[in-house]
């Protein structure tokens, strides 16, 4: 089994084009896991206030959380390059004016302003990442455990990011100052997240124009769009639910820890349940393609009930140690089957908007549940604030058993970005210079993707595949078989 998940994480990392796209995609989705804490660690200490902190960092999360799925569209309509590149310029921009204005103990007005700018121009890269990779393994014919692995990986350098990013600024803080730790955000969004927007792969989600809307469209031929917009809000619906876990988590866990007399130990805490979520991240690559996602997302959040409610009796340091670690298993297999979930629901021209909105909602669920366990915690205890996170979970289990999630890849009537010859001129000069420029690194590692994915035990061709992904075109075995395309098949050329 660990030969056969090691063969399908290299076919990922062949998909990407070799492993620079996945670092950069990581350094460049580092600074967002930075930039919160850095934030009110700045500003509490520049200004003496741990209100206006909370403030200025409440500012930070709701642009992001606002503003993610706008830059998502963008890309879509637009093109991921573009966009990011003028995302994350601006935001190199907006971080480094907060902390000139933190370390000037501008007042609290102008400090909050800034950090809605900041939070509201966060390049994305992260879901875009997502949506980038997804691209690049159903272009190349991957099969479900192929992409799978893909939303593993992305799921996974998530999860090293948010404990990697504020222990880079704990240290940042303690050896020099948290304007350290923001400034290297800085540098970073400026040259890795712009490295992200440059590189070739960038070309695999080339913007679609969308065409005019005609009644069959807009109807989905029998109310499809509409079955499928109540699917994609109630993904959107646990994503939140998942980020309440995570605030109300993150509240108690300060306040039990303060409880005990051992405050530091706060973030260690944190940091261990992120790294056996990540574990487990990797390892959902090994799931069987014959475990659906609706059973997946079932089995994870009927599992983050039950590992929570320990949570509500733990008294000692050690006790919440293992509780939370042993907690964290349950989170990663969640969000990357809500992320497949997704990509499942909407057509291919709405993924990085869809994907963005997914990483909203975590933000902002985990933002609204830390402002009201926080008090919470004050008045009752830490049980009180774990309990919010209890009763999260809970409603995410209860909304993954209720819930019937379409499976099947949008029909093309509802892809309303699939390209049509009301498609602009420049905008079919941009499709067809990123087939040209895909093309032969689709065609070089179709062979390996259908070799790793047979290995895997995954569906061939003509196979039936779970989850009512029958239908799509069959695993590329050679040049000259058909290759997915976004909303169609297209056919490649054999080799000359």
């Amino acid at each position: 089994m660990a030969g056969a998940l090691l063969t399908t994480y290299r076919t990922v990392i062949r998909l990407c084009g070799g492993p620079l796209l996945p670092a950069l995609s990581f350094l460049g989705r580092l600074p967002t896991a930075m930039c919160q804490l850095g934030t009110l660690l700045l500003v509490a200490r520049t200004s003496g206030s741990l209100a206006t902190a909370g403030l200025v960092g409440g500012a930070l999360a709701a642009g992001q959380t606002v503003a993610g799925p706008v830059v998502g569209r963008l890309a879509d309509r637009l093109g991921q390059r573009p966009v990011v590149l003028a995302a994350a310029l601006l935001n190199a921009c907006a971080v480094a004016a907060l902390v000139v204005a933190a370390l000037g103990r501008a007042p609290t007005v102008p400090l909050a302003a800034l950090g809605a700018a900041a939070g509201a121009s966060v390049p994305q890269v992260g879901p875009l990442a997502r949506t980038r990779t997804v691209a690049l393994a159903r272009r190349a014919g991957a099969g479900e455990r192929t992409v799978s692995a893909a939303l593993s990986l992305e799921g996974t350098l998530d999860e090293v990011s948010f404990v990697l990013g504020p222990a880079l600024v704990g240290v940042a803080a303690t050896v020099a100052h948290p304007a350290a730790a923001l400034l290297l955000a800085s540098v970073l969004l400026a040259g890795c997240a712009s490295g992200f927007a440059l590189h070739p792969t960038a070309k695999a989600v080339a913007p679609r124009r969308a065409p005019a809307r005609t009644g069959a469209a807009h109807a989905g031929g029998a109310g499809e769009p509409y079955r499928r917009r109540g699917t994609v809000h109630g993904l959107r619906a646990s994503a939140a639910l998942q980020g309440a876990m995570f605030g109300a988590c993150q509240a108690g866990i300060t306040a039990l820890t303060e409880e005990l007399g051992a405050p530091g130990q706060s973030g260690l805490v944190y940091a261990a349940m992120g790294v056996m979520s990540a574990v487990a991240g990797i390892a959902m690559a090994s799931v069987p393609v014959s475990v659906g996602l609706p059973l997946r997302r079932r089995v994870a959040t009927g599992a983050a009930l039950v590992l929570a409610l320990p949570l509500l009796v733990v008294h000692s340091l050690w006790g919440l140690y293992v509780v939370v670690v042993v907690l964290g298993s349950a989170y990663a297999p969640h969000l990357i089957t809500l992320f497949a979930l997704t990509e499942r629901a909407v057509p291919p021209s709405r993924l990085g908007e869809s994907m963005a909105f997914m990483t909203s909602g975590i933000i902002g669920g985990q933002a609204l549940a830390l402002t009201a366990a926080g008090p919470l915690a004050e008045d009752s205890g830490p049980a009180a604030a774990f309990a919010l996170a209890v009763g999260a979970a809970a409603a995410a289990c209860l909304l993954a058993l209720t819930s019937r999630p379409d499976t099947e890849p949008p029909s093309p009537a509802a892809d309303t970005g699939t390209d049509t010859g009301t498609d602009t001129d420049a905008g079919a000069d941009t499709d067809a210079d990123a087939d040209t420029a895909v093309d032969a690194d689709t065609v070089a590692v179709a062979d390996a993707v259908a070799d790793a994915d047979t290995a895997a035990g995954a569906p061939g061709a003509g196979e039936a595949v779970p989850d009512g992904t029958a239908g799509k075109a069959p695993a590329a075995g050679s040049a000259g078989r058909a290759l997915p395309d976004g909303a169609g098949a297209r056919r490649v050329p054999p080799d000359s």
